[in-house]
């Protein structure tokens, strides 16, 4: 990544509040007294996988409902969230469950199109929606536990997506700001923790380079049967908006609303380590470049105002430009950054395909896989995802510019088999100030 000094930040599987640079290694036995005062251990949710109520109280439709009603064999059991868990309708219970694990805090999604059925002001707020996210709200506060708020999760209202692409198009930033500042108007006298959107590269690859989310466009030549799409430029483009749609909601919430409302406001990103395959230059180049195209490509941005260099030499004219202005705005536009760490992959070099094929997929020049010689990376866990063992877990190395100060909400993803009972999937998470150089990281035994 281009950045002009450089930080270590340890990644394991959960990361340390910042002392001195000493690793503590945790017993077998864990528990809350294993871990800092203050750590707060909470649960998440997504609106469209948790809430249902798909067609209720004046809630209009997402691209994951349009997704899932209109191309139910994407889906492994051709199902779709119409009524989910019934969040909905069952939150009482569901923040009832909370309690009793001793949860300090919620983070969920707000669904755009719940209170903003045509996805913009002039299309009317629906009083309905803004009603349940009130109720919820209120009841998870006076059971003392914390709603930390994130405001895109994925599901853009439809009627965006047929007015004019959604993020494809750069008329997104202002519907998304004036979504953004509708929730700030509504809620922020009681949420103290905003993230403008959960994993944008997900979005941005799933959506429109592999057909694996919403809205399930690709390039033909791939054969997956996509809603049309360009896996060459669209991703870039998207993400390019997501960023943009991002800075302008951090800037209104900090010129309008921080100052009284007193919270903080942030982005949570998403990146695999990076292994190289071997010990060859160019799979160690590879491995770089893999962790570019993911984290760096927001990071980058985040920190500094632009793309980082290898992208910017490998997809040249495809990768959409920045303003100065819009630079400006970009660079530090955050109080913290959330990292979700899933899981690692092998990366060998391999060349760009010849031809017209441009794609996000192959710009990298990295191949990754999840096993090396017949051996996979790490045991795959009850998501069929692939973690990366103990003896090879390695700090996640994210360089950053000595200049700036960053808080880290660590985003954790684990499974509990309680928690799988509970209908839920459990989310640690911490906050990570680094000011300087050293850092501590958290080592947990492999028996976690």
């Amino acid at each position: 990544m281009a950045f002009q000094s450089y930080l270590v930040l340890g990644l394991l599987v959960l990361l340390g509040l910042l002392t001195n640079v000493i690793a503590v290694r945790y017993p077998a036995s864990l528990n809350r007294t294993s871990f800092p005062e203050g750590f707060i251990f909470g649960t998440a949710a997504a609106a469209y996988q948790y809430e249902g109520a798909a067609k209720e109280d004046g809630k209009g439709p997402s691209i994951w409902d349009t997704y899932t009603h209109e191309h139910p064999d994407w889906i492994k059991d051709g199902n779709n969230a119409d009524v989910a868990v019934d969040q909905y309708h069952l939150y009482k219970k569901d923040i009832q469950i909370m309690n009793k694990m001793n949860l300090d805090a919620y983070r969920f999604s707000i669904s755009w199109s719940r209170v903003l059925p045509k996805g913009k002001l002039s299309g009317g707020v629906n009083r309905k929606g803004i009603e349940y996210y009130n109720k919820l709200i209120n009841r998870l506060l006076s059971r003392g536990i914390k709603p930390f708020v994130t405001i895109y999760h994925w599901d853009l209202p439809q009627a965006l997506d047929d007015e004019y692409g959604g993020f494809l198009s750069p008329k997104i930033v202002d519907d998304f700001r004036d979504y953004a500042e509708l929730l700030f108007n509504e809620f922020g006298d009681r949420v103290k923790h905003w993230i403008t959107l959960n994993e944008p590269w997900s979005f941005s690859s799933g959506g429109y380079a592999e057909k694996s989310l919403a809205p399930g466009r690709c390039s033909t030549w791939q054969n997956l049967n996509c809603t049309g799409g360009d896996s060459g430029t669209e991703p870039y483009l998207v993400t390019h908006h997501e960023l943009l749609s991002h800075a302008a909601a951090v800037e209104v919430y900090k010129k309008k609303y921080q100052a009284t409302q007193k919270g903080v406001i942030g982005v949570t990103l998403i990146s695999h380590w990076f292994v190289p395959f071997s010990n060859a230059e160019r799979d160690q180049r590879a491995a770089q470049r893999g962790l570019d195209f993911m984290l760096g490509w927001f990071m980058d941005p985040l920190t500094n105002g632009d793309y980082p260099h290898s992208m910017r030499s490998l997809v040249k004219d495809r990768l959409p430009k920045f303003t100065k202005k819009q630079s400006k705005q970009l660079n530090g536009s955050f109080d913290f950054i959330g990292l979700n760490y899933y899981t690692a992959k092998y990366v060998a070099y391999a060349p760009q395909p010849n031809g017209d094929r441009a794609s996000y997929l192959s710009d990298a020049s990295a191949n990754l896989t999840t096993s090396r010689n017949g051996i996979l990376i790490g045991p795959p866990d009850m998501m069929s995802s692939i973690m990366p063992p103990y003896r090879s877990r390695k700090p996640l190395l994210i360089p950053y510019e000595l200049t700036i100060t960053i808080n880290i909400l660590c985003i954790f993803i684990g499974l509990s088999r309680k928690a799988l009972m509970l209908r839920d999937t459990l989310h640690g998470h911490c906050w990570t100030t680094l000011s300087g150089p050293q850092v501590s990281v958290f080592d947990l035994d492999s028996t976690l």
